[in-house]
């Protein structure tokens, strides 16, 4: 199952692109998105994109 980020709580800081291994998150009018069909939520360890987002719950499941 992928990740999705909450447009609403985005604040576009960016952090999380850097650190996605599978560079599945992109800019995406103003804030940013996750790519469904390349998330692999960090394949059973803790996804890395969760760790250092500083928003509580803007990226969830899908």
């Amino acid at each position: 199952m992928a990740l999705q980020i909450i447009r609403d709580l985005c604040t576009a800081c960016g952090d999380c692109v850097s650190v996605c291994p599978t560079d599945s998150i992109t800019a995406f009018k103003g804030t940013y998105k996750i790519d469904a069909n390349t998330c692999t939520e960090c394949d059973d360890a803790d996804p890395q994109c969760v760790d250092v987002c500083m928003e509580d719950d803007c990226i969830v499941p899908a």
